[in-house]
């Protein structure tokens, strides 16, 4: 911008001047060429007035292009726009006026370049202004003068808005000047001064060293009686920092005055002796008092530490029970912390708010003292009384929580003895233990970090000051972490079985009320005298109570409440006599048994897990091995017990007198009655399979299940072989080693009818009615011919209605149990076998595998229900298991499947194996016919509520079949027969054919009507005659030498002689 006079151009062209009056106003230029300085640089060559006559009118002109504002004055304080100007010094400095002077600079320098420079006459610039000559600036007079003015101006409206400021800079100059001159004017008074005091200090004066010799023993008088007073202070100041719990306050003031009071110019005063002694106790008492609290919070005995292990326990029980580095308070203490320097105590916050704030303050009071050695020591001798008593303390906490948890345990168990084994362990006994549980490792996690804190703090101090035992002074972590494996060893063992007890017998053996007349034998654990039983509202021992604790208090402040504290505590541990007392002398809320396991194991990895996170680097423990010592204990402790606990349990199944009798709750289990001892046992595989998925997929421990599974098969397998035993009579009877088992029992183990047996199984299960046909047929062919062949006896029969029901119940419960393990089957890819030398000798790439594998908890593809994990090796055994019991049950399904056939086959033969010779007619059926009729009855009557419908279909499938062709192939067996004996065999054959409609009831078939005409029709050709039977016979199927027998019986020398004799008849049949 610039301001430009509004006089004509000599060209008329009026584009360089202003469009308004004549006042200045603000204008914006673009610097074109024509505006350039270089342009405008005049010529100073020859001419008039100094050379200005060669310079030509339009290098004073104004720029090409000028754009009026509106009017706005500068005078007014109008601000013109930042963008504009190229620096802005004056505005901040004098305002808007500043501003406008800054834009009538530039336009000077601009146009008016000349004047600007060194080299300017005045003069020159007058007489060219005069000058109107075409050489001369005459034309530029008016805009020269209107430059001047508003310059003035300017001047003017920055003089009046700063004139104040003008007035008092110069008072101001005036009275830093006067400063100056007084400033002066003391430095000469000072000089002069130093000059007299260097004269007067030059002359020589001997009196002045006797002053100077008593004025120092005067010093040293006084400063001994200074730090008398000093030290006659530091008891009351010693007390009140451990009292505030200021430790390194206290420390530091004791170690002051045991140097101030140890000089030698200190020693020689008496009076100082019992101070003197008093300091050297509190040595030794702030010791203690240190060390004491130190385990005050390393084993959460402090209020303050409560907070911090219930934080613990409740992650332990949340759904996400991992923490991370952030959300750990430790992991934040020891980000932050620097043990590079020594720490600084800050007086004004609690100390023991921050428990490992408080650890450090104590560890540098102790190294401070040159005591830390001797807390390492005390921290390694108290360590497992400490963890003792933790342990006790939580378990008293847990049993307040729970108070009738023993008495309700204890009835449960004594009440079901062998019951529902998940009732018991999903009662309150579990809930009981995982509140003993999280509580017990919650506080172990808090004493973990507090050791880890200890161990980090330690390692810094001995890194920052090298000591000769550094390589022993931090060993605390590494001794914590023994014990505590110790511990937990001690805790799952003591909570499983032991060896012979199955939970509860050992209660029942130290209680005094199971046998009065028993001598009781001495409980060695109960302590028999205790300090606390003393008389506590004894006279004496009040007085001596109290001068001990006024000796105390005065000596050793702070140490007196933590004492009684103690005291206390160990009171309330010994106070109640414990009913029942772990080996490790610990209370046991809960019921041991190896079914705990499923209960234990897990909150113990949990811990283990949690644990990776505080071993520190360098304490000597490997955190990839902390789970390692639960190998051992599973081998060597849990794995004898379970395997002992199983025995127990399945003996107790097949030994008890109602194993092999119906379960009365059968209903809730099956669709048809099974054994109750199959429905105990199988409770107990499914329980130990639900421990066994909290466990690592250990294969030894499945193969305790696959043992006990191929152990109740042996038992049920011998049990079935006794129910289908001969009688002892009959056996002695036998001619050969398979008399001694039922004939149906010897038919179904091998040979032609056991195959033509399985193969018609096959076909039913298929639906192929034909081939069940065809396989009927055959069936009965074989059975006819070996009955042809050994007359069947009542003893190779089943005829005993128990052995049936019982067979029948065995076959479904094997089927039953079969399913049921079915189900259990499961292909973990966490099976693992610890006794795999494979594995044990491997290398620690294999065993770091392996130890992941066994320990990991997690399964995305398991299933929801119990399982029993396996590998492919077990799982060839546990499926071994489950054929046998497959093939168990269809053997007694193929063993009943032949016996009823034989009833049928030793019935019709007993009924045609006599004379029909009877001269008279008869209205009842043979006798033996009435008593099969009514044995297959019976036989129905008890497969059809035993069994299921497929297998009772099995069974009575195709029996018309064997009937006819055992009434028409047997007639050989019938010596005589005359045309009452006929009527009544064709009777005896109506009613077995409406014994077999009943029969094929359930069944929803009616062939065996059908079926049954061909015997009917066979004998109806014996009342025709010889004739006939031989005329029709042969076309209607029958065999030949049944139609020759029956021939023969029919055969009446009355009616039939004149047609021919006998052989006559029989030769015409081939």
């Amino acid at each position: 911008m610039s301001y430009m006079p509004r006089a004509q151009q000599p060209n008329g062209n009026d584009a360089n001047y202003l469009n308004g009056d004549g006042r200045l106003g603000r204008f914006n230029f673009d610097a074109t060429p024509d505006t350039s300085a270089d342009e405008r640089s005049r010529s100073r060559g020859p001419g008039a007035y100094g050379g200005f006559a060669s310079q030509q009118a339009e290098h004073v002109r104004g720029p090409a292009r000028i754009e009026r504002q509106h009017a706005n004055r500068r005078s007014r304080g109008e601000e013109w726009s930042a963008s504009r100007s190229r620096s802005r010094p004056a505005v901040a400095r004098y305002g808007a006026a500043g501003s406008q002077v800054e834009e009538i600079l530039r336009y000077i320098s601009q146009q008016w370049s000349f004047m600007a420079s060194d080299a300017c006459i005045p003069i020159k610039v007058a007489l060219q202004l005069m000058d109107p000559s075409s050489l001369g600036l005459a034309d530029q007079y008016d805009s020269f003068q209107e430059v001047h003015q508003q310059l003035q101006t300017a001047l003017k409206v920055i003089v009046n808005e700063h004139h104040q400021g003008f007035n008092s800079s110069i008072g101001t100059y005036h009275k830093i000047q006067a400063a100056i001159h007084a400033s002066q004017h003391r430095v000469r008074t000072l000089r002069a001064g130093l000059v007299q005091a260097k004269a007067s200090l030059s002359t020589p004066r001997p009196d002045l060293r006797a002053f100077a010799t008593s004025s120092q023993s005067y010093d040293q008088m006084l400063q001994i009686v200074g730090h008398v007073e000093q030290l006659q202070a530091v008891p009351e100041r010693l007390e009140a920092q451990i009292s505030e719990k200021r430790f390194l306050g206290a420390v530091a003031t004791l170690q002051e005055a045991l140097a101030l009071i140890r000089k030698p110019e200190m020693e020689d005063i008496g009076a100082l002796s019992e101070l003197r002694v008093y300091l050297s106790n509190q040595e030794h008492s702030l010791t203690d008092i240190l060390i004491e609290e130190l385990h005050s919070h390393l084993y959460l005995k402090s209020p303050y530490c409560e907070e911090r292990w219930k934080t613990h326990s409740r992650q332990a029980t949340s759904a996400n029970a991992t923490v991370s580095d952030d959300d750990r308070a430790m992991h934040s203490f020891l980000e932050t912390y620097d043990g590079r320097q020594p720490m600084q105590e800050d007086a004004t916050r609690n100390p023991e708010a921050n428990t490992f704030y408080y650890i450090q303050l104590l560890i540098e009071s102790l190294n401070s003292m040159n005591r830390l050695d001797v807390a390492v020591d005390a921290i390694e001798q108290r360590l497992p009384v400490e963890l003792f008593r933790v342990v006790e303390r939580s378990h008293t906490e847990v049993e307040q929580r729970h108070p009738s948890t023993m008495r309700t345990a204890a009835a449960r168990t004594r009440q079901q003895a062998m019951g529902r084994l998940g009732a018991t362990r999903n009662g309150e006994q579990k809930a009981t233990l995982e509140d003993l549980l999280t509580t017990l490792y919650a506080k172990f996690e808090a004493i973990a970090e507090g050791h880890r804190v200890l161990h980090d703090v330690t390692g810094a101090i001995l890194k920052r000051e090298p000591q000769s035992d550094a390589a022993t002074l931090n060993r605390s972590f590494r001794e914590m972490w023994k014990l505590l494996q110790s511990e937990i060893r001690s805790l799952l063992h003591d909570h499983l079985a032991t060896s012979g007890s199955l939970g509860g017998q050992r209660s029942n053996e130290n209680d005094p009320s199971a046998n009065i007349f028993r001598p009781q034998p001495r409980d060695r654990n109960r302590k028999l005298f205790k300090i606390a039983d003393t008389d506590g509202k004894s006279t004496d021992l009040a007085t001596e109570r109290e001068d001990l604790e006024f000796i105390l208090k005065a000596s050793v402040p702070g140490l007196v409440n933590t004492s009684l504290q103690r005291a206390k505590n160990a009171q309330s541990d010994n106070d109640s006599n414990p009913t029942d007392r772990s080996a490790t002398g610990h209370k046991l809320l809960v019921e041991p048994s190896v079914f705990n396991m499923s209960t234990l194991l897990p909150p113990s990895l949990l811990f283990l897990t949690r644990l990776r996170d505080i071993v520190p680097p360098n304490s000597g423990v490997v955190a990839n091995t902390l789970t390692s010592f639960l190998d051992d204990f599973l081998i060597n402790v849990f794995y004898p017990q379970l395997d002992e606990t199983l025995l127990d349990l399945c003996g107790r199944s097949l030994s008890d007198p109602e194993a092999f009798q119906p379960d009365p709750s059968w209903p809730e289990h099956a669709a048809r009655p099974i054994f109750k001892g199959t429905v105990r046992f199988f409770e107990v595989v499914e329980v130990v399979c639900g421990m066994l998925d909290a466990l690592p997929h250990e294969q030894s421990f499945s193969g305790l299940v696959v043992q006990q599974l191929r152990g109740y098969y042996d038992r049920c397998y011998q049990w079935s072989k006794s129910l289908l035993q001969r009688s002892m009579a009959a056996q002695f009877d036998g001619s050969d080693a398979g008399a001694r088992m039922r004939m149906a029992a010897t038919l179904a183990t091998s040979g032609e009818v056991n195959d033509a047996v399985i193969e018609l199984l096959k076909a039913q299960t298929g639906g192929e009615e034909k081939v069940q046909l065809v396989l009927a047929e055959k069936e009965s062919a074989l059975l006819i011919n070996i009955v042809k062949r050994r007359k069947l006896e009542e003893a190779d029969l089943i005829n005993d209605r128990k052995a049936l029901v019982a067979l029948c119940t065995l076959h479904v419960s094997m089927k039953w149990l079969a399913a049921k393990c079915q189900g259990l089957r499961y292909l973990s890819p966490r099976a693992v076998d610890m006794m795999d030398n494979n594995h044990q000798n491997g290398d620690d790439g294999g065993q770091n595998h392996h130890l992941t594998r066994r320990w990991t908890t997690s399964l995305h593809n398991a299933p929801s229900g119990v399982y029993l994990p396996l590998d492919e090796q077990s799982a060839q055994a546990f499926d071994a298991v489950l054929v046998s019991f497959t093939e168990l049950n269809t053997l007694i399904l193929r063993t009943l499947h032949l016996d009823i056939r034989l009833h049928l086959l030793q019935g019709i033969y007993a009924a045609m194996d006599t004379t029909y010779q009877l001269g008279q007619p008869y209205n009842d059926p043979d006798p033996a016919v009435l008593k099969l009729s009514e044995s297959l009855s019976t036989y129905d009557g008890v497969i059809a509520v035993q069994l299921l419908t497929p297998q009772y279909e099995f069974l009575t499938a195709n029996l018309a079949i064997l009937v006819n062709n055992a009434l028409i192939s047997f007639v050989r067996a019938i010596p005589a027969m005359d045309d009452f004996g006929n009527r009544r065999m064709l009777l005896n054959v109506l009613v077995l054919q409406q014994a077999l409609q009943g029969l094929s009831k359930p069944s929803g078939k009616s062939g065996a009507a059908n079926t049954g005409q061909s015997a009917r029709r066979f004998y109806e050709l014996a009342e025709l005659g010889p004739a006939e039977v031989v005329g029709k016979g042969v076309g209607e199927g029958f065999a030949r030498e049944d139609l020759k027998a029956l021939v023969r019986l029919c055969w009446e020398p009355e009616r039939d002689a004149e047609r021919g004799g006998v052989e006559e008849f029989v030769g015409r049949l081939g």
